[in-house]
């Protein structure tokens, strides 16, 4: 049995995101349907600075493999998330691939939470704010305008120059005019779209700071103690998540003390149609994702695929 090493180089070569929103549409439906087959972690702390190392398996209908992610955060490293990704056959269990998980967990992460957006925001939002000059905010604010077409963004960051360098960066690559704001509440006034990646462990969307028929997507709070949005603009909102437990176990939920009787669907269900999503040009929504590891295996699978028919990839057998 051979298996494909694949480096971080070779991922970002590799993976296809435009090709990537479809099985994550499906993948979505497909989870909150199931009664089986929910979202399973193991965290665990480390000493040092890192936050925790976290194992998922994951599996995705269509696909015929399953993956095992392990990694860890280091914030103050770049890339902030280190680890690996195996990518196993699932009729025997043999290792089809090591891939660095770093970009592909990025860019997964970062569709779905523009795929939220773009699904529960007014259908003529047209500008963005960015809060997190990050690679989530890269990635989320790229997606985001892949989906529909924006006339302006903002940015905030609490060190300014990394909004500044986000700001110029963006401009040039997505030919859309892009400037840094001097506060959270500035990037949000004026913009139908937030997106939100950052560490924060205490809530500064707060009430008041958003417009009418705002949208907000919230992936900071990926683990217990971490917050974005305020309690009561998720209790006057409506509130949607990847996973219903997940949101309140270690989500956008848990550091702010609230239960499942907040959550008003997933995303799922709104895809899928059992849930109607927005109801009101005024309504404020909110998503909160944690990231789930079925898109780990979409888009592992993708890579696994295009790396064989392309020839990349250095082969080695473990077993040998």
């Amino acid at each position: 049995m051979r298996t494909l090493l694949l480096t971080r180089s070779d991922v970002e070569a590799l993976l296809d995101p435009p090709s990537l929103v479809e099985p994550l549409r499906a993948g979505f439906i497909a989870y909150s349907a199931s009664a089986s087959g929910r979202a399973q972690r193991v965290r665990a702390p480390l000493p040092g600075p890192s936050s925790a190392t976290v194992l998922f398996p994951g599996i995705a209908l269509g696909v015929p493999a399953y993956t095992v992610k392990v990694h860890a955060k280091f914030p103050g490293e770049d890339p902030a998330i280190r680890g690996v990704l195996c990518l196993h056959d699932v009729a025997k269990g043999d290792l089809l691939a090591v891939m660095d998980s770093t970009h592909l967990t990025a860019v997964r992460t970062g569709l779905a939470g523009a795929l939220a957006a773009h699904v529960l925001a007014r259908s003529d939002g047209v500008t963005a704010a960015v809060i997190g000059a990050g690679v989530q905010g890269t990635q989320q604010l790229r997606a985001l305008a892949a989906l529909r077409p924006l006339e302006r963004a903002s940015v905030y960051d609490i060190a300014p120059e990394r909004a500044e360098a986000f700001a110029r960066a963006m401009r040039s690559e997505l030919h859309t005019p892009v400037e840094a704001a001097s506060s959270v509440a500035t990037a949000v006034r004026e913009a139908d779209i937030v997106l939100v990646a950052t560490w924060s462990k205490t809530p500064f969307i707060v009430p008041g700071m958003l417009a009418a028929g705002t949208h907000v997507t919230t992936l900071g709070p990926d683990e217990p103690g971490k917050a974005e949005v305020d309690a009561n603009v998720i209790r006057e909102g409506l509130f949607v998540c990847d996973d219903r437990a997940l949101a309140v176990e270690l989500g956008a939920l848990c550091g702010i003390g609230l239960g499942d009787d907040h959550v008003d669907a997933e995303f799922g269900d709104v895809l899928a149609g059992t849930h109607p999503g927005r109801t009101s040009a005024d309504q404020i929504t909110i998503y909160g994702g944690v990231g789930l590891a079925f898109q780990d295996a979409i888009a592992a699978w993708q890579v696994y695929e295009a790396a064989k028919a392309r020839g990349v990839g250095r082969a080695i057998d473990f077993l040998a």
